[in-house]
């Protein structure tokens, strides 16, 4: 296993990590149980380090793919400028959890302010870090690029494609 191999795996738990703590906060806010909302930054915080890890592995990705034909450098580029963006908001994210947690165990009277605030966070950290996903695959991925559907099934459309409609 090399770091372009680490940076393809490791990729999935920011995006999936930072959708999965967002469900599990507002459960948390909903049944006003301060348990849950720890388990919710705790997701967030190993979030935030999977960010971390994608960002600085993402040079030997880079390192990989350029050179292989079909590869847009401009795509390339495009998705290291919205990672390190993302990065940064996963960062601050990961910080907020940890604020959270601390809040959540001095038993704070500003537990559920601060996880509304850390909630409305992570829904940006999720919509930075899945277009970024997004971005990285159409680096590789030609089938997620509509564009690309032509190309794809070789420039021809299915017979009784239009008898449907």
């Amino acid at each position: 296993m090399n770091l372009t191999h680490v940076h393809l795996l490791i990729t999935h738990l920011p995006i999936f990590g930072s959708i999965l703590g967002g469900i599990v906060l507002a459960h948390g806010l909903w049944a006003k149980s301060n348990p849950t909302k720890m388990a919710a930054y705790i997701l967030f915080i190993i979030s935030s380090i999977g960010a971390g890890i994608a960002y600085l592995t993402g040079e030997a990705a880079e390192e990989a793919v350029e050179h292989i034909q079909g590869v847009a450098e401009g795509m390339i580029e495009q998705h290291e400028d919205f990672a390190l963006i993302s990065l940064i908001a996963l960062i601050i994210l990961g910080f907020s959890s940890i604020v959270g947690a601390f809040f959540i165990l001095k038993q704070s009277s500003v537990v559920r302010n601060v996880a509304w605030v850390i909630l409305f966070i992570s829904l940006i950290s999720f919509g930075l870090i899945a277009r970024t996903g997004y971005l990285g695959g159409l680096i590789r991925h030609t089938e997620v690029d509509p564009s690309n559907i032509n190309t794809i099934q070789g420039g021809e459309e299915e017979e009784g494609e239009d008898e449907d409609d």
